[in-house]
């Protein structure tokens, strides 16, 4: 996709941002609207990272379920600056369906009153606990509003750990604790950081009572981060350089070259590098002071989403946690994939290290008979069709410590930055953390170009 003609006026700086996911885009077009020549280069032939889709036998399908909240601010002003507000719902109201076997069903869902108080109705009357299990729920989660996310100590402890010193047993982590944390952590609750699941928990649903409400896209995802981030992206000016691939990044006599994986090298004032924590170790030079053992430690999380298309509709709500089951999350993803006839659903498995080896056969052996015992309907539903999609490298492992192999944007070479969701965002790999830190590599970045004009006009006002 081409710039307009404005690109790369030697009178603006040029900035070149590798990677277009989530954080590449909103770095990208922060820099372009704030008066810089951007290139963004990427090396899929789309745009989108890991939030995208594709076409599997007739249906227009996501590589995996992705959902934001309220709280999700960067996200959503992303959104906006896309001009893809209508591309997604957002839920009134939190209201989240807990399904159990046997077709047992309960909710978790908001009142009208402040925090804490908007979940001590839904809390209060959760079926899938016992009266004394729900009572031990509200003080732990009272007492999780009390930990300090920042703190080093705590980040270095087990979630797991916290939870069992704080009385919660195995059905309520499996009930309310795991459903929550695997989504947006990607670990179970024993293998995730205590830091990171305070800060989701109480960003999401102890602190502002309207946080926690659900969104997710109406339209496969690459409608808006494929087709309307370049379309927002072109508007503003920045060059897409699609199927081009960055091999490394050197310093140069008046700022960086970019060397690519084939055709010329290119030459900025400033970079943004905004590919995943192995990739951007390889692609950084010594003089950065990026340890690229210290990335390397951050580690990966997988997910694996399970699509499966009935022949008639089985789940009739647009999505549902489960909970006493291996089954996750359901989404009901018939209207966006485009799907005519039937219901097709797609089930994500988050921290998903057991299923990432398991065959598509075994997988569907073990899923559908758990669905079916979620969704009475499923019992009798024939299937059309099941197929598996695997991210095996989704996120970063949020784990024990991982905070302190986290960097910020900046690097020791001003004018290079960071991007990603694996950056020192303070959140979870999700695409709010991605969002987050391209505003704030592209942020680092032109106040380095403000300092350079300045420095150059200082220097032109001396001669």
């Amino acid at each position: 996709m081409s710039a307009p003609d404005s690109f790369a006026r030697p009178d603006r700086p040029t900035v070149v941002v590798i990677g277009g996911g989530l954080s590449g885009i909103a770095a990208a077009l922060h820099c372009a609207r704030s008066g810089a020549s951007v290139r963004l280069i990427e090396s899929k032939g789309r745009l989108g990272g890991a939030a995208y889709s594709f076409d599997r036998h007739g249906i227009y399908a996501d590589n995996g379920q992705h959902v934001f909240l309220r709280c999700c601010t960067a996200y959503r002003q992303l959104l906006a600056d896309l001009d893809a507000e209508t591309m997604v719902a957002l839920q009134p109201r939190l209201d989240i369906p807990v399904l159990a076997p046997g077709g047992r069903r309960a909710r978790l869902r908001r009142n009208g009153l402040p925090a804490p108080l908007h979940l001590a109705g839904t809390l209060a009357r959760y079926s899938l606990l016992s009266p004394l299990e729900r009572l031990s729920l509200v003080r732990a989660m009272r007492a999780l509003q009390r930990i300090d996310p920042d703190d080093p100590e705590t980040d270095a402890r087990s979630f797991g750990d916290w939870l069992a010193e704080h009385g919660q047993s195995q059905r309520a982590v499996e009930a309310i604790w795991e459903l929550i944390c695997r989504p947006t952590v990607n670990l179970s609750v024993q293998d995730a950081s205590l830091a990171q699941a305070a800060q989701v928990f109480q960003v999401g649903l102890l602190e502002d009572p309207a946080a926690g409400d659900v969104g997710h896209a109406i339209v496969p995802l690459s409608d808006i981060h494929d087709v309307a981030a370049r379309r927002a992206l072109g508007a503003a000016g920045v060059e897409v350089m699609l199927r081009t691939g960055a091999a490394r990044v050197t310093t140069g006599s008046d700022g960086f070259r970019v060397e690519r994986s084939s055709g010329s090298a290119l030459s900025a004032a400033a970079v943004i590098v905004a590919t995943q924590p192995q990739r951007t170790a390889r692609l950084l030079p010594a003089e950065a002071g990026i340890s690229p053992a210290s990335l390397e430690s951050l580690g990966s999380s997988p997910i694996v989403n399970l699509h499966v298309l009935f022949e008639r509709s089985v789940l009739d709500v647009p999505f549902a946690a489960g909970a006493h089951t291996p089954v996750q999350w359901i989404f009901d993803r018939t209207h966006s994939a485009g799907v005519p006839e039937g219901q097709y659903l797609a089930v994500t498995l988050s921290a998903a290290d057991a299923e990432l080896g398991t065959a598509a056969e075994d997988l569907r052996a073990r899923y559908l008979p758990a669905l079916s015992q979620l969704l009475p309907a499923a019992h009798t539903a024939r299937v059309r069709q099941f197929f598996v999609t695997r991210e095996h490298a989704a996120t970063f492992r949020a784990a024990p410590g991982a905070r302190a192999h986290r960097p910020g944007p900046s690097t020791r070479l001003p004018g290079l930055v960071l991007a990603g969701a694996w950056t020192d965002t303070g959140w979870p790999a999700t695409m709010e953390s991605a969002v987050r830190s391209g505003r704030a590599a592209s942020a680092q970045a032109l106040a380095w170009l403000g300092q350079r004009a300045l420095r150059a006009e200082r220097l032109k006002e001396a001669v």
